[in-house]
């Protein structure tokens, strides 16, 4: 008999494949709705602003309140959803978090909207937890590192069209209308969910041993798991890339322009192609981690040494402007493709039935990591030293490589500890989760 979320014994069989991809046609969706509703908002703040006459400081609030929301519940949820299984939680959050968006076409006050802006990042900090548990449990596994990758794509392609497509559907039919709309967008994505239901199981959890069984108490489980060695630093690989990304995405037109007199059109070039290769090397590491699951400590660290040249080069050497875009988007791909190997190892240190909890802990690390790094960025173009920028992004990539090989190598052990603690008849079933 299969377990949920194993690859089959020999080829995979066509419909196999295909409930892959519906899978992760179904989780994709909301993840890109959870992305979108994340960036629908300041395209709003100068029709809010001149409507519920409030200050840029007090529009920020929204997205703030959100976001904080979103990134403080995403832990206590993987709880929830490890202990109850991800499909209602799944359901109940995509729900929330698009009626909450669609709720603020009528409201009166600018507090209303706040109010709702936290009720749609209660519903959005669901998705991460609940989709990596899905996954794990409903996807085969020659075919994870693919899921993981769409699944990141998704969201990005909703990072992407939110500020164009609220910006059109505003000046097409006010702002309202243009909320109620987009909101009403996550209804479908609902019912589909609730209608190809009996394909998304949860991940697989593992038989209650009873105490004093060889092998009960082995493995670390809840707050223990997650200030445990691997994951504090799966945790501090996870912020520190964000940190980087956030130290370009925010500021390399204004670093551009100051160490080279490079213009906005360009610089803004250089960060769409960064942004443009960050998001399709999602997928160039899906097929990799798919294909070469035993080297991907050696990938991603060939590949985040290749973004580090990359963007010192951007900072120290001179070049062509025609040459910057190119060069920015081959360092956006060589760590977008890192990115999924980064999630398939913490897939597999993650113990049977724990990934919610492990992975809504740890991806909390991407928006404290984007939070924490444009204040000392900006302050160190104030202070006069933009050339400081790009090596300080390389800085922090290389101390996110300490993390990763000290994280993959304490699961590797705590892997071990594991196999080796338990019982013989279990031995089968140890090389199976191998």
């Amino acid at each position: 008999m299969t377990t949920p979320g194993a690859a089959p014994a020999g080829p995979e069989a066509p419909l196999s494949r295909r409930q892959d991809v519906r899978i992760c046609a179904l989780i994709g969706c909301g993840h890109f709705l959870s992305h979108f509703y994340m960036l629908c908002l300041p395209p709003l703040f100068l029709a809010w602003r001149a409507e519920f006459e409030v200050s840029y400081a007090t529009l920020g609030l929204a997205t703030a309140v959100m976001s904080a929301t979103t990134a403080a519940l995403q832990t206590p949820m993987g709880f929830w959803i490890d202990r109850h299984g991800a499909r209602p939680f799944l359901v109940g959050g995509t729900l929330l978090m698009a009626l909450s968006v669609s709720a603020m076409a009528f409201a009166p006050a600018f507090w209303m909207i706040v109010a709702l802006a936290l009720l749609s990042g209660v519903g959005n900090s669901v998705i991460h937890p609940a989709d990596y548990a899905i996954l794990a449990g409903s996807v085969n596994k020659s075919f994870m590192g693919r899921a993981f990758a769409l699944h990141t794509f998704s969201g990005n392609l909703g990072f992407a069209l939110a500020p164009p497509v609220i910006a059109l559907l505003m000046t097409v039919m006010g702002w309202r209308a243009a909320l109620l709309l987009v909101g009403l967008l996550g209804v479908p994505v609902v019912a589909a969910i609730l209608w190809q239901s009996r394909i998304l199981r949860d991940q697989a959890k593992p038989a209650p041993k009873p105490a004093g069984e060889a092998g009960a108490e082995t493995a670390p489980s809840g707050r223990a798991l997650l200030l445990s060695r691997p994951m504090l630093l799966f945790f501090g690989f996870f912020l520190l890339t964000a940190m980087a990304g956030s130290g370009v995405q925010s500021f390399v037109i204004a670093v551009l322009g100051q160490i080279w007199g490079t213009p906005v059109a360009v610089g803004s070039m250089v960060l769409t192609g960064y942004m443009v290769g960050a998001t399709l090397g999602t997928l160039v590491g899906g097929w990799v981690a798919d294909r070469t699951r035993r080297s991907l400590v050696g990938f991603v660290v060939l590949l985040t040494l290749v973004a580090m040249a990359l963007l010192l080069a951007l900072g120290l050497v001179p070049m062509p402007e025609v040459l910057m875009p190119v060069v920015a988007t081959a360092a956006g791909l060589a760590l977008g493709s890192s990115r999924t190997p980064r999630d398939v190892m913490l897939k597999d240190a993650s113990p049977p039935g724990q990934i919610g909890k492990v992975f809504g802990f740890v991806s909390s690390g991407l928006p404290l990591g984007s939070a924490i790094m444009p204040v000392p960025m900006g302050v160190l173009i104030d202070l006069g030293h933009p050339e400081l920028v790009l090596p300080a992004v390389a800085g922090l990539l290389g101390l996110s490589l300490l993390c990763m090989g000290g994280a993959e190598g304490a699961a590797r052990a705590v892997r071990k500890a594991a196999a080796a603690a338990r019982p013989a008849p279990a031995a089968a079933r140890t090389m199976a989760a191998e």
